[in-house]
């Protein structure tokens, strides 16, 4: 029987192959390894996005590939999120582990959607040993806005924005380009690159007519473009750069935020980069539905009255809303701040 080490190494292991795949999408990036009896992986494989195999599938086709006729008897299977139990695009992966003849099932995070969870209960049932939690802190950190999105039945929101080290977004005559540096700024392009949808209201749609694309430093354009969401009930020209061909773009008629999240949602997008003004920024962090803070700090100076936040519906220091920190970096000469509500 492998020990907790070897269980932990594994997990790691099948932590790195997930990325592999997809980042987008409305399933999870999983990734699972088969051990041997000593603890060695002897397969591995990672989920490639919706309608195509499972990861613990993979692994198991990997494994009957490299050892044509031999028996999964005291083998185990690590993988990142929960066997699902349940019948979609590809059948349940805990009765393919348990057909399969694994012995032991570790997995990182439970499985929190309500028809593939209980994976665990199918596996016991037919006898095999399972083993839940191995580096939870890291999987669950890797595959937050998934996980997330799943236990709230809405997007995971990201909210960014660019200010002077004194909370300014824009100088007293309204100009903004460039606040942050080439590195911050080529930071945010990989990070909507991987956001399923990037979002703006309609006054900074037709105020600074942005394209809203993620691009290379080089300016060519990233594979996978997120979709363009402009929240408001104001009519927009459609001679916008938004309306290019370079990704869809769809308006939201509302002003509530919640009642646009769960129209996002219908929509199957689990993740939004809101880019908007202080105006929205302000809305979704006094509704409280910021689920991650991205912020970059200029070494900057401007004074006026131009802050990157408005108010909030904070009137006292005691009622100010508590952040945790979960990454700080330099890019460039500017400030990187990763943080989520404490």
């Amino acid at each position: 029987m492998p020990s907790v080490e070897q269980y932990e190494s594994a997990m790691r292991r099948a932590l790195e192959i997930s990325l592999n795949g997809p980042a987008v999408g409305i399933n999870p990036q999983v990734g699972a390894v088969i051990l041997d009896p000593t603890g060695a992986i002897v397969s591995e494989g990672w989920h490639k996005g919706a309608g195509s195999d499972h990861a613990e599938v993979m692994a198991l086709e990997q494994f009957a590939e490299n050892f044509p006729g031999a028996s999964l008897e005291n083998h185990t299977a690590v993988v990142t999120l929960e066997p699902c139990n349940h019948v979609g695009k590809t059948g349940p992966c805990a009765l393919a582990l348990a057909e399969a003849g694994v012995s032991r099932v570790v997995f990182a995070s439970a499985d929190p959607g309500d028809q593939s969870s209980q994976g665990s209960r199918t596996l016991k049932d037919a006898g095999i040993e399972v083993i839940p939690g191995v580096l939870l802190k890291q999987a669950e950190e890797q595959n937050r806005v998934w996980l997330v999105s799943k236990r709230l039945g809405r997007p995971f929101v990201t909210l960014k924005w660019a200010s002077t080290l004194d909370g300014r977004s824009a100088a007293a005559d309204g100009t903004s380009q460039w606040i942050s540096g080439p590195e911050s700024r080529a930071d945010t392009h990989s990070r909507r690159a991987n956001a399923d949808s990037i979002l703006v209201g309609t006054s900074t749609a037709i105020a600074d007519d942005p394209e809203l694309t993620a691009r290379r430093p080089d300016g060519s354009y990233f594979e996978d473009q997120p979709i363009r969401i402009v929240l408001g009930e104001s009519a927009i020209p459609n001679d916008l750069r938004l309306f290019n061909d370079k990704a869809k773009t769809i308006q939201i008629h509302t002003r509530d935020l919640h009642d646009a999240l769960n129209q996002l949602w219908a929509l199957g997008i689990k993740h939004v980069f809101v880019e908007g003004g202080p105006k929205l920024a302000s809305a979704f962090v006094g509704a409280k539905l910021v689920d991650e803070f991205i912020v970059y700090l200029a070494p900057k100076l401007l004074g006026g009255p131009n802050m990157a936040l408005g108010q909030i519906g904070v009137t006292g220091i005691e009622d100010a809303a508590q952040l945790q920190l979960l990454e700080t970096k330099q890019l460039g000469n500017d400030i990187f701040i990763r943080a989520r509500s404490a």
